[in-house]
C-alpha cells in the first residue's frame, strides 16, 4: 500500500466531490435539475484508499409521479377557472347584463298599453327591441370568439405536445446509447427526459410505463401510444365529424391513420382543461343564451300576431330569430336536411341541448339529447304522415331522394347560434300592434292561442258549441273548416277531446276542458272592432315577463338568473378545487425539493468540507515526499 496512491485517490475524490458540489450551485434555478451525490467507497484490497463509485442523482419516481399527478389536475382547474371566471364576469354584470335590457323592454310595453297611440311610446318599444337584439348578438359574439380561441389553444396545445412527445423519443435513444458506451446514462440526460414527461403532464393527462427501469413509453389513457422507445406518435387537431365549426383531436397510428378522439379521451392538464371547458360550461351557456333569445322571441312573435296596428292589419314578427343549425356526419348517405325550423305551437320543449338524429336498421330517426344521453320522443304520426320530424320545439324536415338510410346521423343545434342572428323585425312605429286583433267569446275553456300570418282572412265571424262527451254542432259558417290536431275535423263522426289543439282560419287554441256533465259550451271567434285606443295585446305582451314561455318552467328573468347562477356556482366550485390541488401540488413539490433540490447552505457547507478533505489529502501526498525525500538522503 503506497501513501502516494492513497492520497491520490483522496485528491480524486475530493476533486469529484468538489465538482458535484459546483455543479449543484451552478444549476441551483435550472428547471428540471435533480441535485447529485458523489458516492465514496473504500479502494479496492490491496490498494486501499478511497474511490468514486458513482454520481448519484437524487431522484424519486414515486414522488416524481405525485407530483406530475398533481400538477395536470392543478392545470386543468387553473385553465378552467381562467375561462370560466370569464363567462362569469359578463353574465353578472349588472350594468351590461341581459337582464336589465329584458327588464327595460317590458317596461316599454308597459308604457305602450298606458298610450297606445303615443308615437313615443312606440319609438321606446322599437328601440327597446334594438337594443335587447343587439345585446343578445354581442353576447353570442363574446362566446363565439371563445370557441375560436379554444380551437387555436388546442392547436397549439398539441403542438407543444407532439414537440415533446418527439423529444422524449429522441432522449429515450440518446440515453440508450450512453448507456452503451459507458454503462451509465449522463444525469443531465435524465433529468432533461423527467422534465419533459412533466411539462407534459402540465398539458394533458398521460399514462407513463418504465420499461425494464430505463426506457420511458408513454400513452394516453386509453392506451394509445405517444411515445414507444425511440417512436413518438402524433396528435393532430381535425374538424369534428359532426361540427365543421368545432375543433377536436385525432390521433395518427403508426400506418398513417387519423382516428377522432372521443373528447372526453383527453383529460387533465391544460388541454384538457379546456375541453372540459367547452363541453361542460361553454356549449351550455350558448345553448341557455340561446335558448332564452328564441323563447323570447317566440312567445313575443306569438302575441304580437294576436294583434293589430295602427293600420288595421294583423301584427307580423316583432323579432327575427336565427333558423336552427344542422350539420350531417361525414360518412352519411347523399340524404340531407331540407328545412329546419322552430315550432311555435311546441315552444315549451324547447330545450338548451345539442341533439343527434341517428336512422336504424328501419330507416327509422332515433332522436337523442347530447347532454344527458336519452332518447327523446317524436310525433310519430307527423313523421309516418308528412315525414316531418317534431321533436324539442323543432320540426325538421329531411330529404326525399335520397332518403336517409341506416346509419346516417346528423347533428342539431337548435339554439347553440340562435342570438346570432335576433335583431328587430319592425321599423315602422305603425306596425306595433298594440290593440287585439280577434274576439274571443263565449265559455269554451282555451288556452295557449296563437295565430298564423294571415289569419281571419274571410272576415267571418265565427261559432260553434261542444257538450260534455266532445260533440260538436252548430258550427257557423257551415263552410267553415275546423282542424284537431293537425286533422280536418268532421263533426258527423269526429268529437273533441281536453288538450286538442283546434285550429280556425289560421287560429290556433288549445282545448283545456270539456263541460260539465249535461251542459253544453260556447266557442265564438271574429275580429275585433279595435281602435288606436285599444291596448289589450299590449297587456298581454307585458305579462308575457311573468309567464313561464323558458321551456314551459321558467320565465325569462327567472331562466336567466339561474343561469348567472349556475355559471357563479360552477366558477367558486373551480377555484375552491383550484386552491385545494394547488395546495397539494405546492406540498409535493416541497417534498420533491427536499430531496431533489439543491440548497445553498447545504453545498456551502460540502464545499468547506471536500475543500478541507482535498487540502488533507494534498497534505498526505506531501508527507508521503517528505519521507521519501528523508529515505533517500539516508542513503547518500
Amino acid at each position: 500500500m503506497s501513501m502516494f496512491s492513497v492520497g491520490l485517490s483522496g485528491l480524486n475524490a475530493a476533486q469529484n466531490s468538489l465538482n458535484t458540489t459546483s455543479n449543484n450551485i451552478s444549476n441551483v434555478n435550472t428547471p428540471g435539475y435533480n441535485r447529485e451525490i458523489t458516492k465514496l467507497g473504500e479502494g479496492s484490497a490491496g490498494t486501499g484508499g478511497v474511490q468514486v463509485n458513482d454520481i448519484e442523482r437524487q431522484f424519486n419516481q414515486y414522488v416524481a409521479d405525485q407530483l406530475n399527478s398533481a400538477k395536470t389536475e392543478s392545470s386543468a382547474l387553473e385553465t378552467y377557472y381562467n375561462q370560466v371566471s370569464q363567462i362569469d364576469n359578463l353574465l353578472a354584470d349588472r350594468e351590461a347584463g341581459l337582464s336589465p335590457l329584458m327588464q327595460n323592454f317590458f317596461s316599454s310595453m308597459e308604457d305602450l298599453a298606458s298610450s297606445p297611440s303615443d308615437p313615443a311610446a312606440r319609438q321606446g318599444v322599437l328601440g327597446n327591441v334594438e337594443t335587447l337584439s343587439a345585446q343578445f348578438r354581442s353576447f353570442d359574439s363574446y362566446l363565439q370568439d371563445m370557441q375560436t380561441n379554444i380551437n387555436s389553444q388546442l392547436k397549439d396545445e398539441v403542438t407543444q405536445i407532439n414537440n415533446t412527445t418527439e423529444q422524449v423519443a429522441g432522449l429515450n435513444k440518446e440515453i440508450a446509447l450512453a448507456r452503451a458506451r459507458t454503462g451509465e446514462a449522463p444525469n443531465s440526460l435524465l433529468n432533461q427526459r423527467d422534465k419533459l414527461v412533466s411539462d407534459l403532464n402540465e398539458r394533458m393527462d398521460l399514462r407513463l410505463n418504465i420499461q425494464d427501469g430505463k426506457t420511458y413509453n408513454i400513452s394516453l389513457p386509453n392506451g394509445q401510444p405517444l411515445v414507444s422507445g425511440t417512436d413518438s406518435f402524433e396528435l393532430e387537431t381535425m374538424e369534428a365529424d359532426y361540427d365543421p365549426q368545432r375543433t377536436v383531436i385525432g390521433y395518427r397510428d403508426g400506418g398513417g391513420n387519423l382516428t377522432q378522439l372521443e373528447e372526453d379521451t383527453v383529460s387533465g392538464g391544460s388541454l384538457g382543461g379546456l375541453m372540459s371547458f367547452r363541453e361542460e360550461t361553454l356549449d351550455k351557456t350558448q345553448n341557455q343564451i340561446g335558448q332564452l333569445a328564441v323563447s323570447l322571441s317566440t312567445a313575443v312573435n306569438e302575441q304580437h300576431k294576436q294583434g293589430v296596428d295602427l293600420n288595421g292589419d294583423q301584427g307580423g314578427d316583432l323579432f327575427n330569430i336565427r333558423a336552427p343549425q344542422t350539420y350531417g356526419y361525414d360518412a352519411n348517405s347523399d340524404a340531407t336536411i331540407t328545412s329546419a325550423a322552430f315550432d311555435a305551437d311546441r315552444a315549451d320543449e324547447l330545450r338548451a341541448t345539442d341533439y343527434t338524429v341517428n336512422f336504424d336498421e328501419n330507416d327509422e330517426p332515433v332522436v337523442t339529447r347530447n347532454d344527458n344521453g336519452r332518447v327523446v320522443e317524436f310525433d310519430q304520426d307527423a313523421w309516418d304522415d308528412d315525414e316531418q320530424l317534431k321533436f324539442g320545439g323543432l320540426t325538421l324536415e329531411f330529404s326525399n331522394t335520397p332518403a336517409p338510410v341506416e346509419g346516417d346521423q346528423f347533428e342539431i343545434q337548435p339554439v347553440r347560434r340562435a342570438g346570432a342572428g335576433m335583431d328587430s323585425n319592425i321599423s315602422d312605429l305603425d306596425k306595433i300592434a298594440a290593440g287585439s286583433f280577434a274576439e274571443f267569446g263565449g265559455d269554451v275553456d282555451i288556452g295557449s292561442v296563437s295565430m298564423a300570418d294571415g289569419a281571419l282572412s274571410v272576415e267571418d265571424d265565427y261559432a260553434f258549441e261542444v257538450d260534455d262527451t266532445g260533440n260538436v254542432s252548430g258550427i257557423e259558417p257551415a263552410t267553415a273548416t275546423l282542424t284537431v290536431n293537425g286533422e280536418t275535423f268532421d263533426p258527423a263522426t269526429d268529437s273533441l277531446a281536453e288538450g286538442d289543439r283546434v285550429e280556425i282560419d289560421g287560429v290556433a287554441f288549445t282545448l283545456n276542458g270539456l263541460p260539465e256533465a249535461g251542459e253544453t259550451a260556447t266557442f265564438t271567434l271574429g275580429l275585433s272592432d279595435a281602435n288606436t285606443g285599444d291596448n289589450r295585446n299590449a297587456l298581454a305582451m307585458q305579462d308575457l315577463q311573468s309567464q313561464d314561455i323558458v321551456g314551459g318552467s321558467a320565465t325569462v328573468s327567472g331562466a336567466y338568473g339561474s343561469m348567472v347562477s349556475d355559471v357563479g356556482n360552477r366558477t367558486n366550485i373551480t377555484e375552491v378545487n383550484l386552491d385545494a390541488r394547488q395546495g397539494l401540488t405546492d406540498q409535493l413539490t416541497a417534498v420533491q425539493q427536499s430531496e431533489s433540490g439543491v440548497n445553498l447552505d447545504e453545498e456551502a457547507a460540502n464545499l468547506i468540507r471536500y475543500q478541507q478533505f482535498y487540502q488533507a489529502n494534498a497534505r498526505v501526498i506531501d508527507t508521503a515526499g517528505t519521507i521519501m525525500d528523508t529515505i533517500l538522503n539516508l542513503r547518500g
